[in-house]
Protein backbone atom coordinates (compact mmCIF):
# COMPACT_ATOMS: atom_id res chain seq x y z
CA UNK A 1 0.00 0.00 0.00
CA UNK A 2 1.64 3.39 -1.43
CA UNK A 3 1.39 6.56 1.02
CA UNK A 4 0.64 9.95 -0.26
CA UNK A 5 3.65 12.69 0.13
CA UNK A 6 0.78 14.42 2.30
CA UNK A 7 0.26 11.81 4.11
CA UNK A 8 4.02 11.15 5.23
CA UNK A 9 4.24 14.92 5.79
CA UNK A 10 1.68 14.57 8.33
CA UNK A 11 2.67 11.30 9.97
CA UNK A 12 6.31 13.21 10.25
CA UNK A 13 4.72 15.89 12.17
CA UNK A 14 3.01 14.06 14.43
CA UNK A 15 5.61 11.88 15.47
CA UNK A 16 7.70 14.96 16.05
CA UNK A 17 5.37 16.49 18.11
CA UNK A 18 4.95 13.46 20.25
CA UNK A 19 8.70 13.40 20.76
CA UNK A 20 8.39 16.98 21.57
CA UNK A 21 6.40 16.55 24.22
CA UNK A 22 7.70 13.50 25.60
CA UNK A 23 10.58 15.58 26.11
CA UNK A 24 8.73 17.95 28.38
CA UNK A 25 6.90 15.21 30.46
CA UNK A 26 9.96 13.95 31.14
CA UNK A 27 11.81 17.48 31.74
CA UNK A 28 9.06 19.10 33.78
CA UNK A 29 6.84 16.57 35.49
CA UNK A 30 2.87 17.35 35.84
CA UNK A 31 2.83 19.90 38.41
CA UNK A 32 6.12 21.70 38.84
CA UNK A 33 7.27 24.62 37.94
CA UNK A 34 10.02 24.89 35.23
CA UNK A 35 10.98 27.88 36.72
CA UNK A 36 13.02 26.43 39.63
CA UNK A 37 14.53 22.56 40.80
CA UNK A 38 11.88 21.92 43.34
CA UNK A 39 14.00 18.86 44.02
CA UNK A 40 17.58 20.80 44.98
CA UNK A 41 15.35 23.29 46.56
CA UNK A 42 13.82 20.16 48.82
CA UNK A 43 17.71 19.04 49.67
CA UNK A 44 18.58 22.26 50.40
CA UNK A 45 15.60 22.46 53.74
CA UNK A 46 17.16 22.44 57.22
CA UNK A 47 16.47 23.42 60.59
CA UNK A 48 13.29 25.92 60.49
CA UNK A 49 13.67 25.89 56.75
CA UNK A 50 11.56 21.98 56.64
CA UNK A 51 8.58 24.22 57.53
CA UNK A 52 8.90 25.96 54.30
CA UNK A 53 6.24 24.51 51.69
CA UNK A 54 7.11 24.20 48.31
CA UNK A 55 4.26 25.02 45.83
CA UNK A 56 3.72 22.75 43.28
CA UNK A 57 2.79 25.40 41.07
CA UNK A 58 3.25 29.26 41.82
CA UNK A 59 0.19 30.83 43.35
CA UNK A 60 -1.33 34.72 42.75
CA UNK A 61 -0.35 36.96 45.24
CA UNK A 62 -2.53 40.19 46.18
CA UNK A 63 -2.29 43.36 44.27
CA UNK A 64 -4.54 45.35 47.16
CA UNK A 65 -2.62 48.14 47.91
CA UNK A 66 -0.71 48.78 51.39
CA UNK A 67 0.39 52.12 53.09
CA UNK A 68 4.13 53.08 53.23
CA UNK A 69 5.35 54.99 56.62
CA UNK A 70 5.35 58.37 54.59
CA UNK A 71 1.40 57.52 53.98
CA UNK A 72 1.80 56.88 50.47
CA UNK A 73 0.20 53.85 49.06
CA UNK A 74 2.06 50.90 47.81
CA UNK A 75 1.44 47.33 45.79
CA UNK A 76 3.55 44.05 45.96
CA UNK A 77 3.37 44.54 42.18
CA UNK A 78 5.91 47.58 42.85
CA UNK A 79 8.97 44.92 43.74
CA UNK A 80 8.20 43.02 40.13
CA UNK A 81 11.75 41.55 38.88
CA UNK A 82 13.15 40.61 41.89
CA UNK A 83 12.15 37.73 44.58
CA UNK A 84 10.27 38.76 47.16
CA UNK A 85 10.55 37.80 50.89
CA UNK A 86 7.29 38.86 52.23
CA UNK A 87 6.79 38.25 55.88
CA UNK A 88 3.63 39.03 57.88
CA UNK A 89 3.53 40.46 61.00
CA UNK A 90 2.03 42.47 64.06
CA UNK A 91 3.42 44.43 67.31
CA UNK A 92 1.43 42.08 69.53
CA UNK A 93 3.04 38.91 68.16
CA UNK A 94 5.84 37.35 70.41
CA UNK A 95 7.34 34.95 67.62
CA UNK A 96 7.72 38.08 65.47
CA UNK A 97 9.77 40.20 68.02
CA UNK A 98 11.89 36.85 67.53
CA UNK A 99 12.03 36.16 64.17
CA UNK A 100 12.32 39.78 62.82
CA UNK A 101 16.26 40.59 63.56
CA UNK A 102 16.86 37.30 61.39
CA UNK A 103 14.72 38.90 58.54
CA UNK A 104 16.97 42.19 58.81
CA UNK A 105 19.91 40.24 58.95
CA UNK A 106 18.73 38.72 55.55
CA UNK A 107 18.03 41.47 53.79
CA UNK A 108 21.78 43.45 55.00
CA UNK A 109 23.20 40.00 53.47
CA UNK A 110 21.50 39.20 50.80
CA UNK A 111 19.23 42.36 49.93
CA UNK A 112 19.75 44.29 46.26
CA UNK A 113 18.57 43.99 43.06
CA UNK A 114 17.56 40.13 42.64
CA UNK A 115 15.93 39.98 46.30
CA UNK A 116 14.32 41.88 49.01
CA UNK A 117 13.01 41.39 52.28
CA UNK A 118 9.30 43.37 52.53
CA UNK A 119 7.88 43.40 56.01
CA UNK A 120 3.91 44.12 56.71
CA UNK A 121 2.12 44.35 59.27
CA UNK A 122 -1.47 43.56 59.01
CA UNK A 123 -4.19 44.48 61.34
CA UNK A 124 -4.38 47.13 63.79
CA UNK A 125 -0.69 48.54 64.15
CA UNK A 126 -0.14 52.13 65.03
CA UNK A 127 2.79 53.54 63.32
CA UNK A 128 4.20 54.77 66.54
CA UNK A 129 4.02 51.20 67.64
CA UNK A 130 5.66 49.74 65.12
CA UNK A 131 8.56 51.87 65.33
CA UNK A 132 8.81 51.16 68.55
CA UNK A 133 9.07 47.65 67.89
CA UNK A 134 12.13 47.85 65.45
CA UNK A 135 13.39 50.27 67.51
CA UNK A 136 13.58 47.97 70.49
CA UNK A 137 14.68 45.27 68.41
CA UNK A 138 17.91 46.90 66.92
CA UNK A 139 15.95 46.93 63.51
CA UNK A 140 16.59 49.92 60.89
CA UNK A 141 16.40 48.30 57.31
CA UNK A 142 13.12 46.75 56.84
CA UNK A 143 9.82 48.58 55.58
CA UNK A 144 7.28 49.59 58.23
CA UNK A 145 4.14 49.01 55.27
CA UNK A 146 0.72 48.47 57.10
CA UNK A 147 -2.20 46.39 55.64
CA UNK A 148 -4.67 47.69 58.73
CA UNK A 149 -7.60 46.46 56.64
CA UNK A 150 -6.21 42.94 56.52
CA UNK A 151 -7.04 42.98 52.81
CA UNK A 152 -3.61 41.39 51.56
CA UNK A 153 -3.45 38.74 54.21
CA UNK A 154 -6.96 37.56 53.92
CA UNK A 155 -6.56 37.95 49.66
CA UNK A 156 -3.77 35.60 50.43
CA UNK A 157 -4.80 33.49 53.46
CA UNK A 158 -2.94 34.70 55.99
CA UNK A 159 -4.00 32.70 59.28
CA UNK A 160 -1.73 33.24 62.20
CA UNK A 161 1.05 35.39 62.85
CA UNK A 162 3.96 35.10 61.92
CA UNK A 163 3.83 33.69 57.66
CA UNK A 164 6.23 34.71 55.32
CA UNK A 165 6.00 33.81 51.69
CA UNK A 166 8.59 34.21 48.84
CA UNK A 167 7.57 36.13 45.48
CA UNK A 168 9.27 35.04 42.09
CA UNK A 169 10.08 37.75 40.23
CA UNK A 170 6.62 37.66 38.42
CA UNK A 171 5.01 38.66 41.47
CA UNK A 172 3.92 34.99 42.31
CA UNK A 173 3.97 32.83 45.92
CA UNK A 174 6.23 30.15 45.23
CA UNK A 175 6.93 28.92 48.74
CA UNK A 176 5.60 29.79 52.45
CA UNK A 177 6.45 29.21 56.06
CA UNK A 178 3.99 29.25 58.79
CA UNK A 179 5.53 30.63 62.49
CA UNK A 180 8.97 31.48 63.39
CA UNK A 181 12.23 30.95 61.39
CA UNK A 182 15.62 31.88 61.23
CA UNK A 183 15.77 33.56 57.83
CA UNK A 184 19.10 34.46 57.62
CA UNK A 185 20.47 30.41 58.45
CA UNK A 186 22.53 29.13 56.02
CA UNK A 187 19.50 26.96 54.68
CA UNK A 188 17.66 29.45 54.20
CA UNK A 189 20.04 31.66 52.04
CA UNK A 190 20.97 28.24 50.38
CA UNK A 191 17.63 28.15 49.15
CA UNK A 192 17.16 31.72 48.18
CA UNK A 193 20.76 31.60 46.19
CA UNK A 194 19.48 28.79 44.22
CA UNK A 195 15.91 30.57 44.09
CA UNK A 196 17.93 33.76 42.75
CA UNK A 197 20.42 32.36 40.57
CA UNK A 198 17.78 30.28 38.56
CA UNK A 199 16.02 33.08 37.57
CA UNK A 200 19.26 35.25 36.60
CA UNK A 201 19.59 31.91 34.51
CA UNK A 202 16.67 32.67 32.61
Amino acid sequence: MKLSLSALVYTAIGLGAIAAAAFVVLKYPVGQSEEFDRATLESLKAGDMQKLIIHDTPRAASDAPYTKQSGEQGRLSDYAGKHVVLNFWATWCAPCRKEMPTLSALQQSMGGDDLAVVTLATGRNPPPAMKAFFDEIGVDNLPLHRDPQQKIARDMDVLGLPITVILDPKGREVARLKGEADWNSDSARAILSNLTATSSSE
